[in-house]
C-alpha cells in the first residue's frame, strides 16, 4: 500500500440508477467504491461491471463480510476473486483463524487476487453492546481479532479509527486498516457509535476512510469528494 490515505465512497443509495448517477459525478477522481449488501443483493455482478464501465480505473471494495464455515467462506472468496472486478473484499474475524487461513489459501494463486480484510468490531457497536456479544471490551478484543487476522495471512482489518494505531502497533505498519463511519468534516454521526474525522484518521495511520452519507446526501457530491481528497 502507498502511504497516502485513500477515500472509499459507500454506494448505499436506494437504487442502482442513483448509485450510478453519483458515480458519474465523481468519475474523474481517484477513489475506491464500496458495494455493500443492499446494492449487491439487488444489482449483482452486473452492477460491478457497470461501475467499471464508467471508469475502468475505479477500485471496487465488495463489502459482504463473509462469515460461515471455512470451506463455504473459501468457496465464496474464490468466486469473488475470479470475477476479475473486485479489488478488495472482506470476511469476519469472528469466523476464526482456520476460516481466514482457508480463504487465503484458496485464493493465493488467483492472478491479481483482491486484498482481503477482516471485520473486527462493527462501528455500530458501543462498548456495552459489544461486550454482551463477545465478553470483552471493544479495544481489547478488536486488537486480538487483528492479531488473529494478521497471523492468518489476511491483508488488513475493518476497524474504527480509534483502534487503527493500536492494531498497527500489534501487527505491522503495512497491515491495512480500513475505517468506516468517517465524518470528514465533523458531520452528524447518524447510526454509527464510533466516528472520526480526517485529521484524527491521519494521526492514527488509517489507510482507507469510508465515507457515505456526507457525500451522497450533499447537494454537490463532487465538491465534497474533491474537498476530502485535498485533505488527504
Amino acid at each position: 500500500m502507498s502511504n497516502a490515505m485513500k477515500l472509499c465512497v459507500s454506494l448505499d443509495l436506494p437504487s442502482a440508477k442513483e448509485n450510478l448517477e453519483l458515480v458519474q459525478k465523481i468519475k474523474d477522481y481517484d477513489v475506491w467504491l464500496k458495494v455493500g449488501f443492499r446494492s449487491y443483493i439487488r444489482d449483482g455482478k452486473k452492477f460491478l461491471e457497470d461501475l467499471k464501465a464508467i471508469n475502468p480505473n475505479f477500485k471496487i471494495f465488495l463489502d459482504l463480510k463473509l462469515y460461515d464455515i471455512p470451506n463455504t467462506m473459501a468457496d465464496a472468496a474464490q468466486e469473488i476473486a475470479q470475477f476479475g472486478l473486485v479489488d478488495m473484499f472482506n470476511v469476519h474475524a469472528s469466523a476464526g483463524r482456520k476460516a481466514m487461513k482457508t480463504v487465503m489459501d484458496r485464493i493465493k494463486d488467483i492472478p491479481n487476487k483482491p486484498l482481503v480484510l477482516a471485520v473486527t468490531a462493527l462501528t455500530s457497536f458501543d462498548n456495552e453492546a459489544f461486550k454482551a456479544v463477545y465478553n470483552e471490551d471493544i479495544e481489547t478484543k478488536a486488537t486480538k481479532f487483528a492479531v488473529d487476522t494478521y497471523e492468518s495471512g489476511i491483508d488488513g482489518v475493518v476497524c474504527s479509527a480509534f483502534e487503527s494505531l493500536d492494531i498497527k502497533n500489534n501487527t505491522s505498519e503495512n497491515f491495512v486498516t480500513l475505517c468506516p463511519g468517517i465524518r470528514p468534516f465533523g458531520e452528524d454521526a447518524g447510526d454509527q457509535e464510533r466516528v472520526a474525522d480526517i485529521p484524527f484518521s491521519k494521526e492514527n495511520k488509517v489507510d482507507f476512510i469510508v465515507v457515505g452519507r456526507p457525500i451522497y446526501k450533499a447537494e454537490n457530491p463532487e465538491f465534497i469528494v474533491k474537498r476530502i481528497l485535498e485533505n488527504l
